[in-house]
């Protein structure tokens, strides 16, 4: 016999023993949510004889997914099968699978994915001889989809100024996958909310089926997840959401943290349990925590605490600039390189133009590191293409260089040969930066990229952070001479097997659901986090306050958190104003001589 509620807490058991009925679990930063919903699960089928196969659990990862199913494979000996654990898109994707034909999607329907759309689109934009990119129509119509908004109702719905030739594309891009039998990721969702609303008897065959529903991380749900939620809810009304107000950093994917609230008054008289011991940090990282999130206005926030001892002091350093802030950075970890594992460490920050410095910083220092979720600066799309266009005005004959910038465009080539042409004799004598600019401006490559998209406008941060190298670097042969140093160096740390075990470099995003004993957020400054973007928007400013606090939450024993007096990033040198983040706390000032 399984002892369910073996080492749980009041609050934890509080929320396993809600079996009938819809319950909202608010789920704080560590404090075993994960464990919650798998001893939920083993309770329903132990103690309750309710048949594994009616439970569906929905997770927001496939590796999220995994574990849970590892879990439950190892307490029952796998002797349990639940009728789903996985994604929402991998769940609709099995529902269309077997039943999509009543809204005319064949059983071997093709899905998708990013390269495959953006394909699609660039065959109708070239059709359209349209100049704008693919990837801020698609950022559109994913944004549509998510909220269930066709093509036709489109422009009722969204209004900006260039809604009429996004529809357009949207209606054209729509047809393009339904002639090719084909489901972009969105489709899955949007689908389904097509099937359950337009078949009843479908939507109820799997109502009955699935009499059990638990959601993990609910405040990262859209529309259309949501609605799926709630149909297959309405009738047993055996729903379980886990989620928390204070780590919603979604919203630029369509999430809507408005959902957590939402489920209380789609149905009502659900309990609510929160979870606010936590198994992770130290108290006086949960207090530092606690002083950061409880400035927003707009959700409930959970103070945390925990049994453990207090800990060390949260510190605050305040440096001269970006370089400082890496050898700062690198000089610590060394300190403690010899007590623990170099992967229990991590270097957290806004955004992936940030990694540069500390990249070099590492290699300089022999630091191995890996980055996570991200490619190397010197080796992303954007960096690498300048580069052969810098290398091409050196060595015309550079065969690789040659054909990646062929492969941009022959039209641009044609514009970039006519510019070589008239500089080839000032090469060794223009600075980097303006070689750059000048390149910008005759091949138009800046607008690759819409700076309305997300993924777009990090890659022309990416650019920019480019040029601060080039501003470092004046003359191009020790520009590209720099470069190539930094790559060989990371190709020697790879080879010694070094980058496998190393610390990990990621942006806050990156960083959700993750856990260091040492965790370094670097570059707490207004315009950095928050981001410039977000400054003038309450609800922006609070998902940027939510994302710092999602990083301070990643820490178990130890927190450094670093700002500059200037940074050179984005190609300029700027006096930094330290983030309103961190203003009322106190630091130590950090001086290199």
């Amino acid at each position: 016999m399984i002892d369910i509620f073996k080492g749980l807490n009041p609050q934890q058991k509080k929320a396993i023993e809600c079996i009938h009925g819809p319950s909202i679990v608010l789920a704080g930063a560590g404090s075993g949510k994960t464990r919650v919903l798998v001893h939920k699960v083993l309770n329903l089928i132990e103690n309750h004889t309710v048949d594994p196969r009616s439970i569906v659990m929905i997770t927001f990862t496939n590796k999220a997914a995994r574990e849970m199913k590892d879990r439950i494979a190892a307490i029952t000996e796998n002797k349990t099968t639940l009728g789903y654990i996985g994604t929402f898109h991998s769940f609709c994707a099995m529902i269309l699978r077997r039943d999509g034909e009543y809204i005319g999607i064949p059983h071997s329907y093709t899905i998708y994915d990013d390269g495959d759309q953006q394909q699609l689109l660039k065959q109708i934009l070239k059709k359209k001889q349209s100049k704008f990119s693919p990837r801020f129509f698609s950022a559109k119509i994913s944004d549509a989809k998510n909220q269930l908004v066709s093509p036709e109702r489109f422009i009722e719905i969204f209004s900006f100024y260039r809604s009429a030739q996004v529809a357009e594309v949207y209606h054209q891009y729509q047809k393009e996958l339904q002639k090719n039998d084909a489901l972009d990721f969105d489709d899955l969702l949007m689908k389904v909310v097509d099937l359950f609303r337009m078949h009843m008897p479908i939507l109820e065959k799997y109502q009955n089926r699935y009499q059990h529903l638990l959601v993990d991380e609910f405040q990262d749900t859209n529309v259309a997840q949501y609605i799926i939620a709630k149909k297959l809810s309405q009738i047993h009304k055996n729903v379980t959401v886990v989620g928390d107000f204070s780590q919603s950093i979604y919203s630029w994917r369509g999430a809507d943290i408005r959902n957590l609230e939402k489920f209380s008054e789609d149905f009502e008289g659900a309990q609510k349990i929160n979870l606010e011991q936590n198994y992770r940090s130290t108290q006086k990282i949960l207090d530092f925590a606690y002083e950061i999130i409880s400035e927003n206005q707009t959700h409930p926030i959970l103070h945390l605490h925990t049994d453990a001892e207090p800990g060390d002091d949260v510190e605050i350093i305040e440096v001269e600039n970006e370089e400082d802030e890496a050898t700062y950075i690198a000089e610590r970890i060394q300190d403690v390189a010899n007590e623990i594992d170099y992967s229990e460490i991590a270097v957290l920050y806004r955004t992936n133009a940030q990694s540069r410095s500390i990249e070099e910083l590492f290699l300089h220092f022999g630091i191995p590191y890996t980055l996570i979720g991200g490619t190397r600066f010197y080796d992303r799309k954007e960096v690498k293409d300048i580069l052969c266009y810098l290398r091409l005005l050196l060595h015309p004959d550079d065969s690789v260089a040659l054909e990646r910038v062929i492969k941009l465009g022959k039209r641009r080539f044609q514009k970039y040969k006519e510019l070589f042409l008239q500089i080839k004799d000032l090469v060794l004598e223009l600075p980097t930066a303006e070689l750059m600019e000048m390149i910008f401006d005759k091949t138009e490559y800046l607008g690759l990229y819409d700076p309305d998209v997300s993924e777009d406008y990090a890659r022309l941060e990416n650019i920019k952070e480019l040029k601060s190298v080039a501003l470092t670097f004046p003359n191009l042969v020790d520009f590209l001479e720099q470069v190539a140093l930094v790559e060989s160096e990371y190709f020697e740390g790879e080879k010694s097997g070094k980058s496998k075990d190393g610390v990990r470099l990621m942006t806050l995003h990156q960083a959700k659901g993750l856990e260091f004993t040492h965790v370094f957020i670097t570059g707490l400054e207004e315009g950095l986090l928050p981001h410039s973007r977000s400054i003038d928007d309450i609800h922006q400013l609070e998902e940027e306050r939510r994302l710092f606090y999602v990083g301070v939450t990643r820490a178990k024993k130890n927190l450094v958190i670093t700002h500059a007096k200037r940074r050179f990033i984005f190609g300029r040198r700027n006096a930094a104003m330290k983030s309103r983040f961190i203003r009322s706390g106190e630091e130590d000032e950090i001086e290199w001589w």
